[in-house]
């Protein structure tokens, strides 16, 4: 059985997933040091890292990272932080996430399927050395 979350609620979530996507990484550390869900998750599956990593944020994704986030969490469509974080070529996020342990090839797509079909070179040399 499902729970309604009430309007107030989803509002300081949509606050959250808004602070990761900033960048703000301060404001979201205090938040999840408060005790906020580092894995906290949206209606689409993308979680706090997933939205930082995907919005080139890294020192964002280093905080979470820290803080004991998830990078083997797949968003609803498959997608992984590391992937995104290749995506949009963030070569300091995907060192985060390697340094972690993330692998490039979970996910589907996977980080390293990411960097092939978008031509990003740089990025599957990344990929490969760690």
């Amino acid at each position: 059985m499902s729970e309604e979350l009430d309007a107030e609620t989803l509002a300081f979530a949509h606050r959250m997933f808004d602070l990761a996507r900033a960048g703000a990484t301060d404001d979201l550390a205090g938040y999840v040091d408060a005790g906020l869900p580092v894995n906290l998750t949206n209606d689409k599956g993308d979680t706090l890292l997933i939205l930082a990593a995907y919005h080139a944020r890294p020192d964002t994704v280093a905080a979470l990272l820290a803080r004991g986030a998830d990078h083997t969490r797949a968003n609803d469509r498959g997608q992984t932080a590391l992937a995104a974080a290749v995506f949009r070529s963030s070569a300091d996020g995907v060192r985060a996430l390697l340094d972690a342990g993330a692998d490039p090839e979970h996910g589907n797509p996977s980080a390293v399927d990411t960097a092939r079909f978008f031509d990003l070179p740089e990025m599957l040399a990344l990929l490969r050395t760690g």
